[in-house]
């Protein structure tokens, strides 16, 4: 464990990319198994321990020092596993057993009931030292923010045998902790592993934002376009096993959401091919009309499908490429091919749930921009529309964010002044500044106007506009609740903020009525007076009914 804590420790730190792919691999290679698996499995958010909340880390340091000093310790530092870690009452026994390794640990929290957690969990930290258990209750909480992707640790693990992160990607879904058939892989001591599953995951490629330099560099000839569609990335793949069809469907990330969608399933089982793999999104559409993605999130995340859900929030599928096909694969084929082959499919399909994303037809930048911004003018749902993709018709189907090949050119965000009502402490590096920001639009009340919040943002400004806000708040506090500051606002007096936004849904557990999808603070309106910050009738206008 020690080994593990010493790495999270140093890429803590480590402000270089390529530094930290070289303390990754430093590691892997320096560490045996089954220890290094499972660091390779935390490190990527492959591990998960169901049991272990972060209720019962504070039920435990609670029961160890005085539940005040902790609060305190806790406000100040911002971060529950460095507070609990630097407080816990170490065991100096200059005879105790040397640290559990990683292995021990994962396996001891894995095999312990509920009844027993809380015991087995104190005998762990008991064993530590303030770096182990830090690195110890990052990882349980799932939390360990060292500025590691999961790509840049399979990258760091694929320079062992001189691969690329493409490589481990390719085989990563059917590979399971602490991953000994791949490090005997990479050492060269046997063959690739083969992920023998007929239903399986393909990494899914990604787009990056286009910028205006790059736009004017680009041929509109070499370039497909298509709507980009406000839902959810999904890839359905279908297979034949022993028993009959394997039907999967996967987020982007590869975690199965089969279970969840049994509708669609059911529709993709009907389909003509025995096997294929296809990328879409996931959308719900009523009566031919793609809905909003706040139609789209009461669908998400039940725990129990029932008739009614899947009756009033009708699962789709809107495919736009096809990696897979009756055993042969086709992500080294050219998208324009793809592009024919999953047309194709689609028509000769016939499932219901399953259709395909339109090619938006353009010969300029200038259409194409003048239909990113109106996509009703183009006969497409403008609830549902983000912006548009680009794709090279002869790019082939690679995993992660290769440039060059597709882009993403989104819809420019709304924006609206609002009036500061809240604001509350970070965490992390931003425990000692109130960063976390609520702020609200004026509405007609009993009385005259009143402001009603709207939403809530943490980002968007720089380190000094942060520290400006920070001021604000704390020379204008006129009440408190808990860790949470109201400041002074009304008509006279607040601070105006300009907020950009995605769009906005109606929603009944906000006091305003209306949610905004991923808000943030555009600038900080010092010179205008909150009297004349927006209205909430004006935010209504833009909901889709």
């Amino acid at each position: 464990m020690n080994r593990f804590a010493a790495l999270l420790d140093r890429l803590a730190y480590e402000p270089s990319r390529l530094g930290k792919l070289r303390l990754m691999t430093d590691y892997f290679r320096q560490v045996g198994d089954p220890d290094r698996g499972f660091g390779l499995a935390a490190l990527t958010g492959a591990l998960s321990f169901r049991l272990a909340k972060p209720a019962l880390i504070r039920m435990l340091i609670y029961e160890r020092v005085d539940p005040v000093l902790f609060d305190l310790s806790y406000d100040f530092v911002g971060d529950l596993s460095e507070t609990v870690a630097l407080l816990w009452p170490g065991k100096a026994d200059e005879t105790a057993a040397p640290p559990p390794g990683l292995a021990e640990v994962i396996e001891t929290l894995e095999s312990a009931s509920k009844l027993d957690l809380p015991r087995v969990l104190a005998r762990l930290l008991d064993a530590l030292d303030e770096t182990g258990r830090w690195a110890l209750l990052k990882l349980i909480t799932g939390a360990l923010r060292v500025g590691v992707s999961a790509r840049l640790a399979k990258q760091a693990v694929a320079e062992l045998g001189g691969y690329s992160a493409n490589d481990i990607e390719d085989l990563w879904h059917g590979l399971a902790p602490p991953y000994l058939d791949l490090f005997a892989w990479l050492e060269g001591r046997e063959a690739r592993p083969d992920p023998a599953d007929p239903a399986r995951f393909c990494p899914a490629m990604l787009a990056h934002a286009v910028t205006e330099k790059e736009l004017a560099a680009l041929t509109p000839a070499d370039f497909a376009a298509e709507w980009k569609w406000d839902g959810i990335r999904v890839q359905a793949a279908v297979g034949r096993g022993p028993r009959g069809k394997i039907i999967r469907l996967y987020s982007r990330t590869g975690e199965e959401i089969s279970a969840a969608f049994p509708d669609l399933v059911d529709g993709l089982g009907r389909a003509a091919s025995e096997s294929f793999s296809l990328d879409g999104e996931l959308l719900i559409v009523r009566d031919g009309r793609v809905q909003a993605f706040g139609v789209l999130q009461q669908r998400l995340n039940r725990k129990q499908v029932t008739a009614a859900l899947l009756s009033d929030f009708p699962a789709h599928i809107r495919a736009y490429d096809l990696l897979a096909l009756d055993g042969e694969d086709l992500r080294a084929l050219p998208f324009a091919e793809r592009r024919q082959k999953l047309e194709a499919f689609v028509a000769a399909a016939r499932v219901e749930r399953l259709d395909l994303s339109p090619e938006i037809a353009f010969a300029s930048w200038d259409f194409l921009a003048a239909a990113r911004h109106d996509p009703a003018s183009a006969g497409a749902d403008w609830a549902a529309i983000e912006g548009v993709m680009l794709k090279r018709r002869d790019s082939i189907y690679v995993p992660g964010r290769p440039k060059g090949l597709w882009y993403k050119w989104k819809r420019d965000p709304f924006a609206v002044d609002a009036v500061l009502m809240y604001a509350q402490r970070g965490h992390g590096k931003r425990s000692s500044f109130y960063s976390d920001f609520t702020f609200g639009v004026w509405r007609a009340a009993t009385g005259g106007d009143e402001l009603v919040p709207v939403g809530k943002a943490y980002f968007g400004f720089t380190d000094a506009e942060l520290r400006l806000l920070d001021r604000y708040v704390r020379n204008h506090t006129t009440n408190r609740f808990g860790p949470v500051r109201e400041v002074a606002y009304g008509k006279d007096e607040g601070l105006v903020l300009e907020i950009a936004f995605e769009g906005l849904n109606r929603s009944s557990r906000h006091k305003s009525g209306v949610a905004m999808r991923f808000p943030r603070i555009n600038r900080i309106r010092w010179d205008k007076p909150a009297r004349e910050a927006d209205r909430l009738e004006t935010l209504e206008r833009l909901i889709i009914a």
